[in-house]
């Protein structure tokens, strides 16, 4: 019998090419399993009920022309025409007989996966694999049915017949009529795999680039505790974990964010007519996470194996044994949002003014939505949803797809960035936010809302409909200036976006921000936790420390993780991060600040940057801070990132810095290491020679160094007229350094807001030979064309 004409056809007997006989899902099992298991890559075998099967049993059972005649009747814009619809064509599949000489089939392969397995019944999955699916532009994901731990003969064959049945559910009509395809033309097979013991482990899902922005040089790996259902369906919020693809590659460690889930379920083997339930999770597994390094980096490694192997982005199901302690890919489609896209124009939704906040949870996307909020708690009340409304639910599923492409946005209580809602919005391209816990209680029936995901990884909802507008930016004919242009960002979360936006890397990320957010708790709190008195504040952070016996590590790896989540998103461009510069005011806000902070009357001029660095009572906490920046370079082989002294009032000082910074294995010019130094003080200009002996380059302070020149307070409004970079003797300064660094061959860049405010000051930054400019960066592309402008002006003189 030939290929196109067999029930039958096995993994190693299919490869992509097969998506016609086998559907999308089975050839690429099989594309797989034939090219990556010989490279050491785990993934269990099975075999496909391939196209030819689907349509032998509706021709044998005589049920194709009834169901024309159904389908016929259909249209998708009423609610209860698809419903009805839909009910009908189930019902007279599910009465179809399989045919003898099918059924014989699939239990002759399945014996021989028994005996492969040597278990009499072995279990196993029953996935729908259709003709039309996983295809770059239509995933069709969740559309049909799946079923786990199958066991026995007539156990399968009630499955498969399931299956078949789910090629008309309600959503699986839907979804083919939006995507234009025609419903006698596409024909269901099923994948009949061995199930992977997970429920005594853990599974998740990976996206071979970040999903909110599309950022492609990363793995994203979702985890939780059992079979791998939950995730995708949005039952629970899965741990997260970020690598870097580009330097994993080269052979380091790249793991640059772990994000801890709260994984409150976990779906296992049921006994009796079940085949699966969900349990609670303890309280210790919740806390901890649920992959360790190695194997995160081992799923990773994978996943840069599987998207070579299909040249796009992919969609990743992954498990671990619980019986053998191995790890295993389970199946992989095209991700189907960011792969179509071909990126002309820069799309940024700016929220005009911020309202009360009634929730918040993960931002999916980062658009901005509103609308009158319609609270539904079961997919059975979904006809009564108008197009234009604020569907907020508990969590949804593949049926409530029909309504969900009517809404203007969603919002969940449950699930994380991979569940059912975050994808579909994704694909339709809607503002969602998932994992608020408490949206359908906070939320009002009827309420006017609006959904903000612009504002970073965390998504609001606010009160009321807020003013907001779009700004779209072509940068396809954006040219390069001479001087480089360079970012200013503090919030790691919002990196991958801003990647998008040309430029020449970062030339100012502030340590404050990630300390501030992400860690919040003073380093010597963590160091000498017995010097914290106050019990409230001791499990204050150990809630904020979970999973970390050594505190001090915490703050190691969380400072590493945001350096390193910036740094990944320009690689391999520079990125210049700032050694923490807090004053000892903002020091004592932090978390058990207050046992070790003084009380300066003037913090601007106090105990602050380079002076904390080497004294014997904050030495200790700095060199927290070089680990990290170690830990990101050398283990994460991030060795675009520069260092940055602040507030470096002397050249002695700026030795015993690096002194100090040599203690903790952080050398300046090791492994290429660069160290700049903040120029803001005016005896960072009057030394500048000096200076340039010990330091690779400066960054201007624009607004300290005009401070401490002018001799104003810039915080003051009653002389806030006087303050100005464009005042002579500031501009004096700045020329100077210019030409002095310049003779020693070392760069100088300002980071400021200053060249994109004045354009006057700007061609005169361009004309005394700046080599970069550092702004926030929504004025990065607007100042670009400005300085394009002005060295074409200064060309011409």
């Amino acid at each position: 019998m030939t290929k196109q004409k067999k029930f039958i056809l096995w993994f190693n007997q299919v490869g992509i090419k097969d998506t016609l006989r086998v559907g999308g899902k089975n050839a690429s099992l099989g594309e797989m399993y034939r090219k990556l298991v010989p490279k050491g890559i785990n993934i269990p075998n099975g075999f496909c009920v391939t196209a030819e099967a689907y349509r032998y049993f509706l021709k044998k059972a005589g049920v194709l022309p009834e169901l024309k005649k159904i389908m016929a009747g259909l249209d998708t814009t009423k609610m209860k025409n698809l419903l009805d619809v839909g009910a009908r064509a189930r019902e007279t599949v599910l009465k179809a007989k399989l045919p003898k000489e099918l059924e014989e089939a699939i239990l002759k392969a399945y014996r021989k996966l028994c005996q492969e397995y040597k278990t009499e019944n072995v279990d196993v999955a029953v996935r729908s694999s259709a003709t039309a699916e996983d295809l770059p532009k239509a995933s069709f994901a969740g559309q049909f049915e799946s079923y786990l731990n199958i066991r026995g003969e007539k156990a399968l064959l009630d499955a498969c017949k399931k299956c078949f049945v789910s090629f008309f559910t309600n959503r699986a009509i839907s979804y083919r009529v939006d995507q234009g395809f025609e419903h006698f033309n596409i024909y269901l097979c099923l994948g009949i795999q061995k199930m992977v013991r997970s429920d005594k482990a853990s599974s998740g899902v990976i996206f071979t680039c970040d999903t909110e922005t599309g950022f492609p040089d990363v793995a994203l790996i979702n985890a939780g505790y059992g079979l791998g259902e939950n995730i995708v369906k949005g039952r629970i919020n899965p741990d997260q974990y970020i690598v870097f693809e580009p330097t994993l590659k080269k052979g380091f460690r790249p793991i640059i964010s772990k994000a801890l889930g709260t994984k409150k379920k976990k779906l296992i083997y049921a006994k009796g007519t079940k085949t699966t339930q969900n349990i609670t999770v303890s309280k210790k597994d919740q806390r901890r996470f649920v992959l360790d390094d190695e194997e995160i980096l081992a799923l990773a490694r994978w996943t840069c194996a599987i998207e070579d192997l299909y040249q796009r982005p992919q969609d990743i199901e992954w498990a671990k044994d619980g019986l053998d302690g191995k790890l295993y890919i389970v199946q992989s489609r095209p991700e189907t949002v960011h792969a179509p896209k071909i990126l002309r124009f820069l799309e940024e939704y700016i929220l005009q003014k911020r309202g009360k906040i009634l929730c918040t949870g993960n931002a999916i996307g980062t658009k901005i939505g509103q609308g009158r909020a319609n609270i539904i708690a079961n997919v059975k009340d979904i006809g009564r949803f108008k197009k234009g409304e604020v569907l907020v639910t508990e969590m949804t599923d593949p049926d409530w797809e029909p309504v969900m492409k009517m809404a203007q946005a969603i919002v969940t209580n449950s699930g994380g960035r991979t569940s059912h809602a975050a994808i579909i919005s994704r694909e339709l391209g809607i503002p969602c936010i998932v994992g608020t816990g408490n949206a359908t209680k906070v939320i009002k029936q009827g309420q006017n809302i609006t959904i903000s995901c612009a504002e970073g990884e965390q998504g609001f909802v606010y009160s009321g409909l807020l003013l907001f507008k779009i700004k779209r930016t072509n940068i396809g004919k954006i040219k390069r200036p001479k001087t480089k242009m360079m970012m200013n960002i503090g919030d790691p979360s919002l990196a991958f976006s801003y990647s998008f936006i040309p430029s020449d890397g970062v030339g100012l990320t502030r340590e404050e921000f990630i300390i501030s957010n992400y860690i919040k708790i003073h380093p010597q709190a963590l160091l000498y936790p017995k010097k914290v008195k106050d019990k409230r504040i001791k499990r204050q952070i150990d809630q904020i420390t979970l999973g970390y016996k050594n505190k001090s590590q915490f703050f190691i790896d969380k400072l590493a993780e945001g350096i390193a989540r910036l740094a990944s998103a320009f690689y391999p461009k520079d990125v210049i991060v700032r050694f923490s510069d807090f004053k000892t005011n903002e020091y004592a806000n932090l978390i058990g600040g207050k046992y070790f902070e003084p009380n300066e009357e003037n913090p601007m001029l106090g105990w602050r940057g380079a002076a904390r660095y080497y004294d014997p009572n904050y030495k200790e906490a700095f060199g927290l801070e070089c680990k990290a920046i170690k830990k990101v370079r050398e283990e994460m082989g991030l060795d675009n990132v520069i260092v940055m002294i602040p507030f470096c009032r002397t050249v002695e000082e700026g030795q015993k810095v690096l002194e100090v910074m040599k203690e903790y294995n952080l050398k300046r010019k090791k492994n290429g290491l660069q160290v700049y130094v903040m120029c803001e003080i005016p005896s960072n200009v009057i030394l500048a020679e000096e200076f340039a002996q010990i330091f690779d380059g400066f960054s201007i302070g624009s607004n300290d160094l005009t401070q401490l020149t002018v001799g104003i307070d810039r915080d003051s409004e009653l002389v806030s007229h006087v303050f100005s970079e464009r005042n002579q003797a500031v501009k004096n300064l700045i020329r100077q350094v210019i030409k002095t660094a310049h003779r020693y061959k070392k760069k100088v860049g300002i980071c400021g807001q200053a060249p994109s405010d004045y354009m006057d000051f700007a061609e005169f930054l361009v004309e005394a030979g700046i080599d970069s400019m550092s702004l926030s960066p929504d004025t990065v592309l607007k100042t670009t064309l400005d300085i394009i402008k002005a060295e074409k002006r200064l060309r011409k003189r």
